[in-house]
C-alpha cells in the first residue's frame, strides 16, 4: 500500500522544470536525511494512494501537465504500478518520482518522465546549488543543471 498526506497535495511550478506539476507527498519514507523538511514522512501516516484517487485529484487540478511523487514510500510495486495507471490512463501526462536513493532500479526510468535521486545533504544544498549531490533526470539525461541560476 501507498500512503498520501491529502493535506500537502499541491499544485507546484518549480519542482519540475517548466511544468505545472501536482505534487503528492508519500509517506513511510525510507530515507534517514538529517535536516530533513519533512521528517513526518518516515511515519504510517496519510490515506492511502489509489487509481480513484489519483482519478480525483487530476480531475480537481485541472490544467497540471506533470503527477509527482515526492517520495516512494515502502511498496516500490505499487509505486511503479500507479506510475503505469497514470501513463495508461492520461498519456499526456508526464510523470515524476523524488527518490532519496542515490541509485533507483532501472524500472524508474522506463515508468517516469523525471526521476530525482539522492538523498539530502544540508552540507551539498538542494538541487539549486551546484554542489549538490540531488540529480534529476529527464527521459535518463541529466538535467539537474536547469535549476542553477546563471
Amino acid at each position: 500500500m501507498l500512503k498520501y498526506v491529502p493535506e500537502l497535495t499541491d499544485t507546484v511550478i518549480e519542482e519540475i522544470p517548466d511544468r505545472v506539476t501536482l505534487a503528492i507527498e508519500i509517506s513511510n519514507c525510507r530515507g534517514n536525511c538529517p535536516g530533513c523538511h519533512s521528517p513526518f514522512l518516515k511515519d504510517d501516516i496519510g490515506e492511502e494512494l489509489t487509481p480513484a484517487v489519483i482519478d480525483k485529484l487530476i480531475k480537481d487540478n485541472y490544467g497540471i501537465n506533470c503527477f509527482l511523487f515526492l517520495g516512494e514510500g515502502r511498496d516500490s510495486e505499487m509505486l511503479l504500478a500507479l506510475a503505469r495507471y497514470i501513463r495508461n490512463t492520461y498519456p499526456a501526462l508526464e510523470i515524476a518520482v523524488y527518490s532519496g536513493r542515490d541509485k533507483v532500479e532501472d524500472e524508474f526510468f522506463d515508468e517516469f518522465d523525471f526521476v530525482k535521486t539522492g538523498p539530502y545533504i544540508e552540507a551539498l544544498g538542494p538541487l539549486n546549488k551546484r554542489t549538490t549531490n540531488q540529480r534529476l533526470y529527464y527521459h535518463g539525461k541529466d538535467i539537474t543543471s536547469r535549476f542553477w541560476k546563471r
